[in-house]
């Protein structure tokens, strides 16, 4: 079993702030892929699907942003789910928009929900799926940036990255982490 976590803040109101990528993406894998319906568990909302023959559980954390690894952690333990089967969805302010990267381990760079998933799980051994939301001109702006709406000029990248993100999802079943990053890109790109 696989769990993808996309990391967002819950808040209805919140929806389309950039810091809400993750819960885009995994929303649209659940749409993309026919997910059963969202249910309560893990202080987070969950969903159960197979791709690829791959069984696979979405999980948004309703914990806010900063304490994601208070839902992460104890999903994790209720399945015994190796590090190496998590794969966090998150915003990336280092990469420009429409851009991802996967890479395995690393620091949080700042990044609360990753820093929260690190403390709780106690290791930085899982996935991270990294995707650009680009980054503001000054640096004083950052809270104000993530936390605020993508505008309407960037749906006409955001909306097509999703998809893309969603629609290769396959290819991180299976591992082949560089075919998903050109597949993607080709989407992007057609």
């Amino acid at each position: 079993m696989l769990l993808w976590a996309g990391l967002g803040n819950p808040e209805p109101g919140m929806q389309a702030n950039r810091h809400n990528i993750g819960f885009m993406a995994i929303d649209r894998i659940a749409e993309r892929h026919g997910f059963s319906p969202w249910r309560k568990r893990f202080k987070g909302e969950i969903a159960e699907g197979v791709i690829k023959g791959e069984k696979i559980l979405l999980l948004k954390p309703m914990t806010y942003m900063n304490l994601s690894g208070e839902s992460i952690q104890p999903c994790i333990a209720f399945y015994k789910i190796p590090l190496d089967n998590l794969f966090v969805f998150h915003d990336e302010m280092d990469l420009v928009p429409a851009k991802i990267r996967i890479k395995k381990g690393g620091g949080a760079a700042g990044h609360n929900g990753l820093r929260s998933t690190d403390k709780m799980l106690g290791s930085q051994d899982y996935w991270r799926v990294r995707l650009g939301i680009g980054h503001p001109e000054d640096r004083s702006q950052v809270v104000r940036y993530v936390l605020g709406d993508f505008s309407k000029q960037d749906r006409e990248w955001l909306d097509p990255f999703i998809d893309a993100v969603a629609e290769k999802a396959s290819l991180l079943t299976e591992r082949k982490m560089d075919a998903y990053l050109s597949k993607v890109a080709l989407l992007l790109k057609g």
